[in-house]
């Protein structure tokens, strides 16, 4: 599961700008992503001003220590880069890292109908996502406004298609007779 979140529907957060660093108008990122080393390729980023996102041309990015730190084309003072603090960083969602099979991002999760893989009834749709050490728990809201708590586990989730934004669940043994 990846950590990055879709802020609209075109543009991925990967980070939020920190404090300043040094006197050149460098910056520390705060990634939200699982692959904080993709900002060294980066030569653009969006960031979110005053609620628009602006393309903004990074002058370098590089690790100081295991921490990422930018520098905006145009922003060579600490008191420029002041002004940046906090602020969001975001990608077009078809500029997302590719995951590996049967791993998928958070957002492409949320939404998604839940059915049971056996007969095809709908059970809900997945509100959220809950990330734990051992496995993910996908959050399910069903029809009659019930969360269901499903281990994203191999037991209980048979099939993701995230194309057509369905999830198929072995729903034996999750809950009671009576959510059947």
């Amino acid at each position: 599961m990846s950590l990055e979140t879709v802020t609209e529907q075109e543009f991925v957060i990967v980070g939020k700008l920190g404090r300043r660093r040094g006197v050149s108008g460098e910056m520390f990122v705060v990634p939200e992503t699982d692959f904080p080393e993709r900002f060294l390729d980066m030569t653009q980023i969006h960031v979110l001003i005053q609620g628009d996102w602006q393309l903004m041309k990074l002058a370098s990015a590089r690790f100081v220590g295991d921490r990422i730190v930018v520098r905006f084309e145009g922003v060579t003072t600490p008191e420029e880069a002041a002004r940046l603090t906090n602020r969001e960083l975001a990608v077009p969602r078809d500029q997302v890292v590719s995951l590996p099979e049967n791993r998928y991002y958070v957002f492409d999760l949320v939404g998604c109908e839940v059915c049971d893989h056996n007969d095809g009834s709908r059970i809900g749709s997945i509100a959220e996502v809950e990330l734990y050490p051992a496995n993910d728990v996908y959050v399910v809201l069903t029809d009659d406004d019930q969360r269901l708590s499903i281990a994203a586990v191999e037991d209980f989730i048979k099939e993701v298609d995230i194309i057509h934004r369905r999830v198929l669940i072995d729903r034996s043994g999750l809950f009671d007779a009576h959510q059947s």
